[in-house]
């Protein structure tokens, strides 16, 4: 048995399914946030958060997500004018705001990522530009989702938007850069005072059919 089959069977053997304390604090109980209590994220959490959703499946492994983490008031006076109005107070004043980005050359990244496939070859030449921006598209955005359900996770709360304007946020944070921003997500400890009451979701039935 090689050490990847063993590390598997092993992570599979002590646990079947999360119990429903996890579920509820990533599913069930999470909100989106509109206000924040006065409380930092220490950039270690950060890392904890990117260290876990590092794991989440991407077409052959290219991981074309990249990220900006604004905290500091200088890099909030460059992300405020890129924003909707409604939306300016409740990002400004969340302790870290995730930009996130596709790298749109991801593809370089794939002989070390995905040696085996030789997969840079898929996305290298004339003609590529569409796959390669829905392939970043695409495996960018599933990777936001890991990164917000790895934060809620370890704790912290989100608010995901896209109330902004991503050529003014490209040109203040990703100027000759091959990155486009996709959306944001402020970070934090939400305040439960300025939640909004829940919407209701779909049935199983109303969106799902077993065939």
């Amino acid at each position: 048995m090689s050490t990847a089959t063993a590390n598997l069977t092993e992570s599979h053997s002590g646990i079947s399914e999360a119990d429903s304390k996890s579920l509820d604090l990533i599913y069930r109980n999470a909100r989106t946030q509109n206000g924040w209590l006065d409380k930092q994220v220490d950039k270690a959490l950060l890392t904890r958060v990117y260290d876990l959703m590092k794991w989440g499946p991407t077409s052959s492994n290219c991981c074309p997500l990249r990220i900006v983490f604004v905290t500091t008031d200088e890099a909030k006076e460059k992300l405020k004018p890129c924003l909707a109005a409604p939306n300016v107070n409740k990002t400004i004043t969340a302790p870290v705001t995730a930009i996130f980005a596709n790298d749109m050359e991801f593809y370089e990244k794939l002989p070390v990522l995905s040696p085996k496939n030789n997969a840079r070859s898929w996305f290298v030449g004339e003609g590529k530009e569409k796959l390669i921006e829905t392939t970043a598209f695409r495996n960018g955005t599933l990777q936001t989702a890991y990164f917000m359900l790895a934060a809620r996770a370890l704790g912290l709360d989100c608010a995901p938007m896209s109330g902004f304007d991503n050529a003014k946020v490209d040109a203040a944070f990703f100027a000759g850069t091959p990155l486009k921003s996709n959306f944001i997500c402020s970070l934090g400890y939400g305040d439960t005072a300025k939640v909004y009451p829940r919407g209701p979701r779909l049935e199983f039935g109303e969106v799902c059919r077993v065939e």
